[in-house]
């Protein structure tokens, strides 16, 4: 298996660490209390504020963003391009997506707006291989 494509499987983890990250802001409080509630999971989201808020949201953004960069992945390798060049962007990928996620946490949000779109041109790059 291609670096790439262990950067695909990296990146499809990204969103599930993400939103741990909110989940365990509370560790120790009961459902009744502000604690995760795995039964309704949604409407504890809409109670969050500060960072885990944020983390939910990082977390929606990482699920949006692998559509584009799975099937520029995908293409890429099916056109026989170059498979450094392809591992390359895919790794620079992942690690723009980490990034994104401190950002996000950190309410950084011009910086998080740059490395989104540096994620965004990561996956369009590969397109063109």
């Amino acid at each position: 298996m291609s670096i790439a494509n262990w950067c695909v499987l990296a990146a499809c983890f990204i969103p599930i660490v993400t939103v741990g990250f909110a989940k365990a802001s509370r560790p120790k409080l009961s459902r009744k209390h502000g604690g995760y509630d795995n039964d309704m999971p949604r409407e504890w989201e809409s109670k969050l504020s500060g960072w885990p808020q944020r983390a939910i949201a990082a977390q929606n953004n990482g699920f949006e963003a692998l559509p584009l960069f799975i099937a520029g992945v995908v293409l890429a390798q099916q056109a026989h391009a170059n498979q450094a060049t392809i591992d390359g962007l895919a790794m620079a990928f992942v690690v723009l997506r980490c990034a994104y996620v401190a950002a996000y946490l950190a309410n950084r949000s011009n910086l998080r707006s740059l490395i989104w779109f540096g994620g965004v041109g990561c996956s369009v790059a590969l397109f063109f291989q």
